[in-house]
């Protein structure tokens, strides 16, 4: 069955909203009120993004005990790779 049927002229609204016209619309009016709270908040968003300078103080120094971990760690990698490597040959 081949049938093709011409769809019906009109409007098709999905979902069907109901038709309101721009004078039953009520409109609702800013306030002061409410364009103060609009302003803080905004200030407050701009204020919240400010670029945050580093400080240029004194730089941490670390433990003892750490720059020794750190240089063991890299001694025991550095062995690591060496007898990596030779495997290969």
């Amino acid at each position: 069955m081949n049938t093709q049927l011409a769809p019906v002229p009109g409007r098709h609204d999905h979902p069907p909203q109901s038709v309101r016209s721009p004078e039953t619309h009520p409109v609702r009016r800013v306030g002061l009120v409410d364009r103060a709270v609009m302003h803080l908040g905004i200030a407050l968003i701009r204020w919240g993004r400010r670029p945050v300078k580093a400080r240029r103080g004194v730089r941490p120094t670390l433990a003892p005990e750490s720059i020794a971990a750190s240089r063991e760690l890299d001694r025991v990698r550095d062995e690591y790779l060496a007898l990596k490597l030779t495997q290969f040959r």
